[in-house]
C-alpha cells in the first residue's frame, strides 16, 4: 500500500553516528523541506526505509503554484538539549502565492539527498492562492521535531 508513515529515518540514525549530519546554524550543507502530492496520489510508500529525497522524485508536489521542486531551504536551530534529550528545530516554513494539495513532507540534507524524516499530515492539507505554512512544534525534550532521547 503507497502512502507516508511519519519516522526518522533509519539510515538518518545510522549518518548520525558516522558524524554524516550538522544542525548547527552556521553548518553546510543545509537541510531542506520538501512536499509530497495529494495522498490518492502517491504511487510510493515513505517511513522509516526511506533513505534519500531522490525517491520522492514523481510523489512531490508539482512545480508551478508556488511550488519549487525541491522544496524550502530551513532556517536551523542550533541543536541543544533539555534533560537526556537532545534536539534541534527550524524556523517555520512558507510557501506564498500557493495553490496545492499535499499530504506530508521529506527533511532532507540538500546535498546529499539524504532523508532525514518524514512527515505525515494525516489529512490532504490545501491551499489555494494563499500561504501555505509548516509551523514547527516548539523546541524542547518531548515537543521538537528532531529529537534523540
Amino acid at each position: 500500500m503507497a502512502g507516508l508513515t511519519q519516522a526518522m529515518v533509519t539510515s538518518f540514525k545510522v549518518q548520525l553516528l558516522t558524524g554524516t549530519h550538522n544542525f548547527t546554524t552556521s553548518a553546510s550543507p543545509a537541510y531542506k523541506i520538501a512536499l509530497f502530492k495529494a495522498n490518492a496520489s502517491i504511487v510510493g510508500t515513505y517511513g522509516a526505509a526511506t533513505t534519500s529525497y531522490t525517491s520522492m522524485t514523481s510523489d512531490e508536489v508539482v512545480s508551478g503554484g508556488g511550488y519549487t521542486t525541491g522544496g524550502n531551504t530551513l532556517v536551523n536551530v542550533t541543536p541543544t538539549s533539555g534533560g537526556t534529550t537532545a534536539f534541534v528545530d527550524f524556523s517555520d516554513s512558507s510557501w506564498s502565492a500557493a495553490t496545492f494539495t499535499t499530504r506530508g513532507a521529506m527533511i532532507y540534507q540538500a546535498t546529499s539527498n539524504y532523508a532525514v524524516c518524514i512527515l505525515d499530515f494525516v489529512t490532504d492539507q490545501v491551499v489555494s492562492s494563499g500561504t501555505f505554512t509548516i509551523v514547527f512544534p516548539t523546541a524542547g525534550a518531548g515537543t521538537a521535531i528532531i529529537q534523540i532521547a
